[in-house]
């Protein structure tokens, strides 16, 4: 599954979108300025638990709150 496909996926599951991952992850304080400063763990813990995601799927949006966009 490519990562676009992932992310999409997501945004299907939980009606957000990946703009709106990265507003929570700021507010969270799992980013500082768009910079991260969490570990994965901390976030992919967060995105299992609040929003139902699979290990894959949270690191995919990790991926993405860390920068990734390809």
């Amino acid at each position: 599954m490519s990562f676009k496909t992932y992310i999409k996926n997501i945004e299907d599951k939980t009606g957000k979108s990946s703009e709106e991952f990265q507003k929570l992850a700021e507010e969270k304080v799992f980013t500082n300025n768009g910079v991260l400063v969490a570990k994965a763990t901390e976030i992919t813990n967060w995105l299992k638990k609040d929003f139902e995601l699979g290990h894959g799927h949270a690191m995919a949006m990790y991926a993405y709150i860390k920068g990734k966009r390809e």
